[in-house]
């Protein structure tokens, strides 16, 4: 069946949510409110919940609607309030240690009985280097490298200690079987890690690994390591070549198509009617701050916008080459841009619901009918469901979108799993250091 994500975001997708009547921009530092939404999305049988990062202030506080967080402490206390929908945070394998992230998703995993994933991102940007002792950041093709050899390093971490080597004899004093225990012994370009970690195999084996970049390196990386790809693709054409692609590098490694799930971004922008969905999404992008806007479309593609005119065509866009940022997010921004010829006005607009992601204003039944269409025609999964308003965007799609899929035989009406993992079909992987019988 397909498999839905909700992606939460403070009170809402579209970048001007925290100003409509409809939210409370209070709650974006309130721990409840987020425990709220994971208890929504458990309602609807969602497999899972998802919360981006970034380690440096987005936009400007003075219009931002600023502060977020950080994700796994957050999801700890969201497990807490839950029994079954999945816990997937971002990190960056840029600015973390291999160590101290596998002890994190570890214990979230352990925590959450075997619900956690992890959303793998390299960072991009100069201002989130800034904040670790760095004047930029890295080249494109490094920053993957050393994610290709981050991931190597902890994943043989959570593989360090065998699933039995837990002894707990309490007559004869051994709690665990040292030649169960491993030493990882890494060296490579990037990292020295000598393990175990100092933590027992979680309850998943290894947390789900989810990746969400789309460029070149970011589809070859997927297909050696992710198990769940969030992607953003404007058009159903594009999905499908995108889906096909990515499928298509998994035998290079080994893989089935069935053990990756592509998963495009969705904005859902709900109404009983058309008219009344698309009296919301005009209400919502009219209250869009443009300087705002701007500033933050700079930073998202890697190209100074500031003081372009607003109501005029954009200035040609330089080679993907000299961007050495976010470069499937640039490609997407570019594409729209020279398909529709755009103004910088009407870009910010088309942008303010999801950075790029699909905005589909509709009633429940147009909303499902897309979904449907691009699930049955090889262009995803599933989806990563991103409410422009929370709670009520989310509460929506529960209550109306959700029983139209189950009525069209699409989705589950409830978990037959315990684990993340179990939710997207995968099995729990063996450890590494596990003794094949003679």
């Amino acid at each position: 069946m397909l498999h839905l994500n909700a992606f939460l975001m403070g009170v809402g997708h579209h970048e001007a949510a925290w100003r409509h009547p409809r939210t409370d921009p209070e709650l974006v530092n309130d721990v409840r409110h987020f425990q709220n939404l994971a208890r929504i999305a458990e309602n609807g049988a969602f497999d899972s919940v998802f919360l981006a990062d970034g380690v440096q202030i987005w936009g400007d506080v003075k219009h931002t609607a600023a502060g977020k967080f950080e994700p796994v402490t957050l999801l700890t206390a969201m497990a807490a309030a839950t029994s079954h929908v999945g816990l997937i945070a971002t990190a960056s394998t840029s600015y973390t240690e291999p160590y101290n992230l596998a002890r994190l998703f570890s214990s979230l995993d352990h925590i959450s009985g075997g619900r956690a994933g992890w959303n793998i991102v390299t960072s991009a940007g100069d201002r989130a280097a800034q904040n670790f002792n760095r004047d930029g950041v890295a080249e494109h093709a490094e920053r993957y490298e050393r994610a290709d050899e981050f991931l190597d390093v902890v994943t043989a971490l959570w593989d360090s200690w065998e699933d039995d080597a837990l002894v707990v004899d309490v007559d004869s004093g051994v709690f665990a079987d040292p030649d169960k225990v491993h030493e990882i012994n890494h060296r490579g370009r990037f990292y020295q890690v000598r393990g175990p970690l100092n933590a027992v195999r979680s309850p998943q084996g290894r947390p789900l690994l989810v990746q969400a970049g789309s460029s070149e390196d970011g589809k070859a990386f997927a297909a050696r390591h992710a198990e769940a790809v969030f992607t953003a693709q404007q058009t159903f054409a594009d999905g499908q070549a995108f889906y096909r692609d990515l499928k298509s590098r998994l035998g290079q490694h080994g893989r089935l198509p069935d053990e990756l799930k592509v998963l495009p971004g969705i904005v859902p922008v709900l109404g009983s009617t058309e008219a009344e969905a698309r009296r919301l999404s005009d209400e919502l992008d009219a209250l869009i701050v443009p300087v705002r806007a701007v500033r933050q479309l700079s930073e998202l593609i890697g190209v100074e916008l500031d003081g372009h005119p607003l109501d005029q065509p954009l200035p040609p866009f330089p080679p993907v080459t000299r961007i050495n940022g976010a470069k499937s997010r640039f490609e997407l921004v570019r594409d729209l841009v020279e398909r529709e010829n755009l103004t910088l006005r009407q870009l910010i607009a088309r942008l303010g619901g999801g950075r790029g992601h699909q905005v589909i204003a509709g009633t429940p039944v147009q909303i499902a009918d897309h979904i449907q269409h691009w699930y049955e025609h090889g262009a995803a999964d599933g989806f990563n469901v991103m409410p422009p308003l929370l709670p009520s965007g989310l509460e929506e799609f529960v209550d109306h979108v959700i029983p139209e899929l189950r009525r069209r035989g699409l989705f589950r009406t409830g978990y037959s799993a315990d684990t993340l993992r179990g939710h997207y079909g995968l099995g729990r992987p063996a450890s590494r250091f596990e003794r094949i019988p003679s």
